[in-house]
């Protein structure tokens, strides 16, 4: 099985092992373009039987070092425009047998937008991101299984920014420990 494991930058990167899994493991950057971009590359360059997103997010529902697993996605951006055609919103079926998938007891919704969110508001999901969304549409266009895994590094309204950056290696070995086997 060959399986692209994406995360946004290398202060997000860990390296992980699956059973009878070829794992290409690659960077998509900050923000939905680039992350569209360089996984839709990857995907055409390797033909991945499934992708896998993994990095830290901000959370108004969760504590910090806490995993979320989402197979649910939405674009709060997108969430403004009230046009039919747009879809704003993905899920995916559960991914079945992934050793660290078995540890889940509830999928959670990853909210991605084009900014870094630093204040509470109204924002519908467990965990907030800035790529998830962009890559679960690409994944939905070409029929590629996802899921996302994060790391809550901040809740947010209370200094999102600087917890984030303080969180970054913390949240490596959070997601280490996470995919050990």
């Amino acid at each position: 099985m060959k399986i692209i494991a994406i995360c946004a930058i290398d202060q997000e990167a860990v390296k992980f092992e699956l059973p009878n899994a070829e794992i290409h493991f690659i960077q998509g950057g900050v923000g939905k373009t680039l992350s569209a971009f360089h996984l839709t590359k990857a995907i055409c360059e390797i033909k991945p039987d499934m992708v896998i997103n993994f990095g830290t997010a901000g959370t108004v529902k969760h504590n910090v070092d806490d995993i979320v697993v989402c197979n649910r996605f939405v674009d709060r951006d997108l969430r403004k425009v009230s046009i039919d055609c747009i879809q704003s919103e993905y899920q995916f079926e559960p991914i079945k047998g992934l050793p660290f998938l078995e540890k889940v007891k509830e999928y959670g919704t990853c909210n991605t937008g084009d900014s870094f969110v630093t204040e509470l508001a109204d924002l519908e999901g467990d965990v907030v991101d800035m790529e998830a969304f962009a890559e679960a549409t690409v994944c939905h266009e070409m029929n590629i299984p996802f899921v996302s895994v994060k790391c809550a590094t901040d809740v947010i309204g209370q200094n999102s920014v600087k917890h984030w950056e303080d969180k970054l290696a913390d949240a490596r070995e959070v997601l280490k420990a996470f995919f050990s086997l």
